[in-house]
């Protein structure tokens, strides 16, 4: 089994902390920002940053969905940390200043994946994928900080 990566990042016009402020409401602005890959969204426990438990469903591709039951930790200031209780999937926000009024938010996710010529395809084409999810996620991110 080889780790598979996909990292994708955007500059938003908004301040490093209003947009972690943003990213870290679980109960109410994160919702917001899924897009159609995602479903079945519930907090558990918490709802803002550290202590959270959420769940969803994260629907890769037509076949595949990922049942999810994340825990939310903030090891470093603006940082995010997912660790999916269901799989060794954890992806995590950083959120860093850009300049005046702005902010870099890089997501970064890794997993175990499959073995053999599953792992290979996947290795392949799950970072693109991914890419494009958590791609729409900060295009509906920029757009509610940037309001």
């Amino acid at each position: 089994m080889a780790q598979v990566e996909a990292t994708t990042e955007r500059v938003v016009g908004a301040d490093a902390e209003t947009v972690f402020d943003a990213l870290a409401d679980y109960s109410g602005t994160r919702a917001k920002l899924l897009p159609e890959h995602f479903s079945e969204y519930e907090v558990r426990e918490g709802g803002d940053g550290e202590g959270t438990l959420v769940h969803w469903k994260l629907q890769a591709t037509s076949k595949r969905v990922r049942d999810c039951l994340l825990e939310v930790s903030e090891p470093t200031d603006g940082e995010l940390v997912e660790k999916d209780r269901n799989s060794s999937m954890v992806t995590t926000w950083r959120v860093t200043p850009a300049g005046e009024g702005k902010a870099r938010v890089v997501v970064h996710t890794t997993w175990q994946g499959a073995g053999g010529i599953g792992g290979f395809f996947e290795k392949t084409f799950a970072p693109k994928g991914l890419g494009r999810i958590y791609g729409a996620v900060l295009d509906k991110l920029a757009a509610e900080v940037e309001k």
